[in-house]
């Protein structure tokens, strides 16, 4: 089976699980943004995890198949269309052959990860197809003309999954550290107590946030250290980054906190304006 990318909207890329393991040779594990909403795509539609789905931002995309297909749209509330007639948020997805899939601009949420059974069969990079936007490493971000390849991948039975809808409270949970140390006791009591907003400058490397700048209890340099996802690092200038699935291997900002893996989900769907606060996470 193959995909034809006809539109690919504001940003499209491919993502899986990741390829974890490079960090050595300064290659960070990359994979999808949000890493529940991925799952669940390939769950509905029964791929193997790992499976390569396409991350789309805003909407936008449209597609067309030559055989019949199953598909699965998770992540926002943007709706799945099928030649021109909505066909589901969260669910299974039926495509006649030739027919045009589109997704719709979301209300709520930012990244939507379509699945199709099989996955998307490009040749893997070190392991992985995922796109890393920052180091330049994996497939290429599809454009309009471009030929898909759909695996012959052994498919289980389409799952029954929980729609999940984006979580309206604006509280991020975290856990301090490692680096909180570097930071004076009103600067943490600040950091989870006020109100910050995404820039428009975030993008799948990281979240920029504007708000009340944090100060340092030490003025040192900090040697580069290894960073994950969710790592709350904090620059000079104060105001805190959240760094996301395409974040470099190494920082050189000491890191206050570091999101729980579900809250690094949710931060994935949040949208430029979105306003935040940041609470410590039980225990």
């Amino acid at each position: 089976m193959r995909m034809t990318v006809l539109r690919t909207g504001p940003l499209t890329v491919l993502k899986d699980a990741g390829r974890p393991g490079h960090a050595h040779q300064g290659v960070a594990p990359s994979g999808a943004v949000d890493r529940g909403a991925y799952g669940r795509a390939n769950a509905l539609v029964g791929n193997p995890p790992g499976t390569a789905v396409l991350e789309c931002t805003l909407g936008g995309l449209r597609v067309s198949f030559d055989e019949p297909a199953v598909l699965a749209l998770t992540g926002t509330d943007a709706v799945l269309t099928v030649d021109g007639v909505a066909a589901g948020v969260e669910e299974v997805v039926h495509v006649p052959a030739e027919g045009t899939v589109a997704v719709t601009m979301p209300k709520r949420g930012l990244r939507s990860y379509l699945a199709v059974g099989g996955g998307i069969d490009v040749p893997p990079v070190l392991g992985s197809r995922s796109t890393d936007q920052l180091a330049g490493v994996g497939p290429p971000r599809p454009v309009p003309g471009d030929v898909l390849p759909i695996g012959g991948l052994p498919v289980s039975s389409v799952s029954s999954v929980s729609p999940s809808t984006p979580d309206p409270q604006e509280s991020f949970e975290v856990d301090l550290g490692p680096r909180d140390d570097w930071f004076t006791a009103s600067a943490i009591e600040t950091f989870l107590s006020a109100e910050y907003t995404v820039s428009p400058a975030s993008n799948s490397v990281g979240l920029r946030l504007d708000g009340p700048a944090l100060t340092r209890s030490r003025p040192e340099e900090l040697p580069s250290e290894g960073v994950v996802r969710g790592a709350v690092q904090v620059p000079p200038d104060g105001r805190p980054i959240v760094f996301q699935a395409d974040h470099p291997v190494t920082g050189g900002y000491p890191v206050i906190a570091v999101l729980t893996p579900q809250a690094a989900d949710r931060a994935a769907q949040l949208r430029p304006g979105a306003r935040i606060r940041f609470t410590r996470a039980p225990g």
